[in-house]
């Protein structure tokens, strides 16, 4: 048998190659493994796994890649419609009105340390401001009351791997998954910080995670309604719409979920209020109307 290790890029043979893995840790005859597009942990014997060559490994990122750019450029034309629509309210009809915004500060915790690279790269090529940190999914709760406290975010979207396994339990069994109680913990912590859900807007959850329990715990948005997998940028789209969407305008589920790459099947949620503010005028250190862009919220 060829020798694995970790780092290394694989597929499953007993579910047919259908995803695509990296090789988290080893111990003894058994991999953990984590989805490199999906956010999937999940375990399998080092005799299951076959690496992927670098032909089919160029193919499935392009098509991986295709997929993105598709919600990309989706989330682009909803985000200039939203612009238009708001340039138009801000300023009563009057295009050469000058006016500033204050946009949505994100916490963005994430167990996986390349997904948090990636969030980031998206987050900033959307514009947002985000502060992105590395934790270990069972650390969140602990963790997530300093950082609360430290960036004063708007959002918070908390995630990173998950999955569900039919040997612990049912899908009702929270003790069936791997960290859907410690996004759930989570998510209650910051609860008890800022209980109302217009005040501070959260995702949490991953792949298949147990969608009811994170909802119950506070969550405006979560996965996984029917178990599936989700991918790694999902949350940050729904972050984004949250984000430009203005505060006086409710966010409707559908809305929120059709430029992911999951949808509806994958996350879901509850109505919430926009959080962008737009305010007149913007002036000039001399105390004139500036047309240059408008200043971000620090």
């Amino acid at each position: 048998m060829e020798r694995r290790v970790a780092g290394e890029l694989v597929t499953r043979k007993s579910y047919n190659h259908d995803l695509l893995f990296r090789i988290s840790s080893i111990t003894q005859e058994k991999a953990i493994l984590h989805g490199e597009d999906i956010r999937l942990e999940a375990d399998a014997p080092l005799d299951d796994l076959v690496k992927v060559e670098e032909r089919e490994l160029q193919n499935r990122r392009k098509e991986g890649k295709e997929k993105e750019e598709f919600s990309y450029r989706l989330f682009r034309q909803d985000y200039q419609l939203m612009k238009e629509k708001r340039d138009f309210q801000s300023t009563d009809g009057y295009q050469y009105a000058d006016y500033f915004q204050l946009p949505a500060k994100v916490l963005h915790l994430d167990g996986d340390p390349i997904y948090l690279r990636k969030c980031i790269a998206l987050y900033q090529r959307l514009g947002l401001q985000v502060h992105g940190v590395h934790v270990n999914e069972k650390e969140m709760p602990f963790q997530i009351v300093t950082l609360l406290e430290k960036i004063q975010p708007d959002i918070i979207v908390i995630t990173g791997h998950d999955s569900f396994s039919k040997s612990k339990g049912s899908k009702d069994d929270l003790r069936a998954y791997r960290h859907s109680k410690y996004f759930a913990e989570t998510v209650r912590e910051a609860r008890k910080r800022i209980p109302h859900l217009d005040q501070l807007v959260i995702f949490a959850g991953a792949c298949q995670s147990h969608f009811e329990s994170l909802i119950r715990a506070g969550a405006n948005f979560a996965s996984s309604p029917l178990r599936i997998n989700i991918h790694a940028l999902d949350p940050v789209y729904i972050a984004a719409k949250v984000a430009y969407t203005p505060f006086m305008e409710k966010v409707s589920v559908w809305d929120a979920l059709r430029n992911t790459l999951t949808g509806e099947k994958g996350m879901g949620g509850v109505e919430t209020r926009g959080l962008m503010r737009t305010g007149l005028p913007y002036l000039t250190e001399e105390g004139e109307p500036d047309s240059s862009e408008p200043p971000t919220k620090e």
